[in-house]
Parts: C-alpha cells; sequence; structure tokens
C-alpha cells in the first residue's frame, strides 16, 4: 500500500486543505500503519517532558572527553605498532643486502648488478608474456564474454569499494 503523501502529511504536521483532510481521513480507514503513525504522535505529544537530572550535560561531556582521549590513544598506540612492525619487517628484508654492503664493496656491486639484471631480464620477459597473451587471448572469447567479464570485474571493485568504505567509516555523534 501507498502510504504517501499521508505520512509526510503526518510526520510535518503541516495544516491540511479539506480535500487533503477528507484524503487523509479514508486513508486512515483502511491503513493500520498510518493509524499506528497517529496514535504514536498522539501518545507523544501528551506525555510531559522531564528535564534531565542535575548535572547530566557536565557529566555527559566529561564521558565523551575521556572518550575521545581513549580513541586518540588508541590510534597513536596504532599508528607506533604498524610503524614498529613496518620498520621491523624492512629491516629484515634489507639485512641480507645491509650484510653484503657491510662486508666488502665487491660483493655489493656484484648484488645490485646481479638484481638489476635480474629485474632487467624479467621485465623484458613479462613484456613478451604480456604480448604473446594480448595478441592469443582476444580470441579465445566472443565479445559478449568479455563484456560480462569487465561488467563483473567492476562490479567486483565497486563492492570492494563500498565494503571498505563502511568499514573505515567511524560513527559520529555519541
Amino acid at each position: 500500500m501507498n502510504h504517501q503523501p499521508f505520512e509526510t502529511w503526518l510526520l510535518n504536521e503541516q495544516p491540511l486543505t479539506t480535500e487533503q483532510k477528507r484524503e487523509l481521513d479514508s486513508h486512515l480507514r483502511t491503513c493500520t500503519h498510518c493509524t499506528a503513525l497517529v496514535e504514536t504522535g498522539i501518545a507523544l505529544r501528551n506525555k510531559r517532558i522531564v528535564a534531565p537530572a542535575m548535572g547530566f550535560t557536565t557529566r555527559f561531556q566529561t564521558r565523551l572527553a575521556a572518550q575521545r582521549v581513549i580513541e586518540r590513544r588508541k590510534r597513536f598506540l596504532g599508528v607506533i605498532l604498524f610503524t614498529l612492525v613496518g620498520l621491523t619487517l624492512v629491516g629484515w628484508a634489507s639485512a641480507p643486502v645491509l650484510s653484503a654492503v657491510i662486508a666488502a664493496p665487491a660483493q655489493w656491486i656484484t648484488l645490485i648488478l646481479g638484481y638489476g639484471l635480474f629485474i632487467v631480464t624479467s621485465i623484458q620477459s613479462l613484456t613478451n608474456i604480456g604480448l604473446v597473451l594480448l595478441h592469443v587471448v582476444p580470441d579465445l572469447l566472443p565479445p559478449l564474454a568479455w563484456g560480462v567479464l569487465i561488467l563483473a570485474v567492476a562490479g567486483f571493485g565497486l563492492l570492494w569499494t563500498v565494503s571498505i568504505w563502511r568499514l573505515t567509516r567511524f560513527p559520529q555523534g555519541v
């Protein structure tokens, strides 16, 4: 059942024309959802507003400030831990190179040349593999399958992006 514009009329509490009142009355006779909305509004308007206990705002602000301090500490400790783990991993990975550099100049020169040749030959072989695949793979699938594949990859990328966004969002307020 369509509850619009009746929900808007009930929630905004705007003055209604006689035609709108008639439409609302006929809708309320058949719709339990909107009738419950009217009853809830009446019940809320008839309740007495109670003032908060003495010192509520002070206690709330104190608790909020304490939570912010705790969050800052957690973030700071997280950054420190992340940095230490990163430095440890970099040190562990670079230990063989550093020991070779310290040991003898001839060893580190050959090590650098060896790594350089390895990188150059790896890039060349990956380029050759990429060129072969570029010539062979398009003929393996029809254009419709490519379209479906591209849409699937884009969908998974969107899903991944939204998931990361939702997981990293911090709630605001209390």
